[in-house]
């Protein structure tokens, strides 16, 4: 990605599309040389037209976050979708989920007997078009039962008329510094032992889906089918500070431009007790409210800027970005416009109604984040 085209009003989502591209492209191939299905996690991106070009590019099916998410991808083509989330479903989600059943391959995710017997209850005689995979816990301690009781999951699945087709986890732990080469081994066990209860229960295993965008690539085929990796398709600045993606890799940057800027040094305190050090720094006009606030602790700050790698973001208001700048480095002019790399990308896609399509400094179309907003 080269400047901000003239044409882009701050602050603003931009995504190159060869970047984008390539970056699809290489995880096809890296999952396929590794025999593995990829089904990529929409909600990192929310568009259609993304969601095209991951399906081109040999993707089995999507993953979703919500059935909102699945209605717009259904609703633009997508024919295999896969709810990766424990759903608790009432009278509403199920007709729903018989809607969506109607026009595409739908499996769902559930993590205990209790929630299964609801949702067979509810889908009544469509319980039988619906696939099930049983969530179990691979070491992020979020949702997922423990790899052992996972047939007992799938016993009540398969009494509520459900079909139950295997088991799946998120290693959400491979997130941190050290953790993806650990992660991805647990996620490994976890899936090996899930997969053998099911079988000793009669269960035949037909899916056993894995992989976070860390962990991706380091998933092993004899434990799992399928990866479900999301935010590769970007690449953010906590996969950065991983150091599983490079600064070239990043195919989605916030611009925004300098409305302040502060060389520093020494100030009074408003309340006349002497005098502090303030930082050398500027404020761009991309806030919390287009970057998204979330910051693991271990993250050196709330975004990068990818032409100055060691300008730390640290802070954000909903329209404020505070950036301390290097003392050796030239302050940036009022004005003056940057780009952006937020730490989570999935949240700036859900906070923009559409983003610019750009290759070099022109803008080649806008997509519509068609999938915004639908959390539930």
């Amino acid at each position: 990605m080269h400047r901000i085209p003239d044409a882009v009003d701050t602050p603003d989502v931009l995504i190159d599309r060869d970047v984008l591209q390539h970056n699809i492209e290489r995880m096809a191939a890296a999952v396929r040389e590794r025999g593995l299905r990829l089904r990529p996690h929409a909600k990192t991106h929310k568009v259609p037209q993304i969601a095209a070009l991951q399906l081109a590019a040999g993707a089995a099916g999507l993953t979703v976050a919500t059935l909102g998410e699945a209605e717009v991808f259904a609703a633009h083509g997508a024919d295999d979708l896969f709810v990766a989330y424990p759903l608790w479903v009432g009278p509403r989600q199920a007709d729903r989920l018989r809607r969506l059943s109607a026009t595409a391959r739908i499996s769902v995710g559930t993590d205990s007997a209790e929630a299964a017997a609801v949702m067979g209850e509810q889908l009544g005689d469509a319980a039988g078009d619906v696939a099930v995979l049983v969530e179990v816990d691979s070491g992020h301690h979020r949702s997922g039962v423990h790899p052992d009781a996972a047939a007992d999951v799938a016993r009540a699945a398969a009494r509520a008329g459900l079909r139950v087709e295997g088991v799946f986890t998120f290693p959400g732990h491979s997130y941190a510094p050290g953790m993806p080469v650990e992660a991805a081994a647990q996620e490994q066990r976890a899936l090996d032992r899930a997969a053998g209860q099911l079988e000793a229960a009669g269960f035949e295993v037909l899916r056993r889906s894995g992989g976070s965008t860390p962990s991706a690539l380091l998933t092993d085929s004899t434990a799992a089918t399928e990866v479900r990796p999301g935010v590769y398709v970007f690449g953010d600045a906590q996969q950065l500070e991983l150091g599983r993606c490079a600064p070239e890799d990043i195919a989605l940057t916030v611009a925004a431009t300098v409305v302040s800027r502060h060389e520093g040094g020494t100030a009074s305190s408003a309340g006349g007790g002497g005098e502090n050090e303030v930082p050398r720094r500027v404020v761009l006009d991309a806030g919390s409210k287009v970057l998204g606030s979330d910051r693991p602790a271990w993250a050196t700050g709330y975004g990068r800027l990818t032409d100055h790698p060691d300008a730390r973001i640290t802070a954000l208001s909903e329209h404020h970005a505070t950036v301390v700048w290097p003392e050796d480095a030239p302050l940036p002019a009022l004005g003056e416009r940057l780009r952006v790399i937020p730490n989570h990308v999935c949240l700036t896609m859900n906070l923009v109604d559409d983003v610019a399509v750009v290759r070099g400094g022109a803008v080649l179309e806008r997509w519509t984040v068609a999938a915004r907003g639908r959390n539930s």
